[in-house]
């Protein structure tokens, strides 16, 4: 799914209920949250603190979800495409990372003639 389509999914989905979107600061809040969870499912698999005895383990593609559905609705509540800000973001590293990182060999000849930045 592209992240129009799921902006627009997630404009239905909020659409539908008369509190609608949330005010920015809510919904910087919430997105906070939804980041936290993310992080501390994270430090439980890949980092220095254990999860307690008995405490399950989170899904971590689904905490990532509810990131990205925050995230629309964060963007749609102020009138932001994130298609438009992915590619602007990704314009801006092309040009300043170009040359910050040893590129892999075969990365060299699989870059598309649009994004070469040569």
């Amino acid at each position: 799914m592209d992240i129009k389509s799921m902006q627009r999914e997630v404009d239905q989905w909020i659409s539908q209920f008369q509190e609608g979107y949330w005010k920015p600061l809510s919904m910087l809040a919430r997105l906070t949250e939804e980041v936290g969870e993310l992080a501390r499912e994270v430090n439980h698999r890949f980092g220095e603190k254990p999860k307690k005895p008995g405490e399950a383990e989170s899904d971590l593609a689904l905490e990532m979800g509810d990131i990205l559905f925050i995230l629309c609705a964060f963007a749609n509540s102020l009138g932001i495409d994130l298609g438009e800000a992915f590619r602007a973001v990704m314009e801006k590293y092309r040009r300043r990372d170009q040359n910050r990182w040893t590129p892999k060999a075969s990365r060299l000849r699989d870059v598309p003639e649009e994004m070469d930045p040569s």
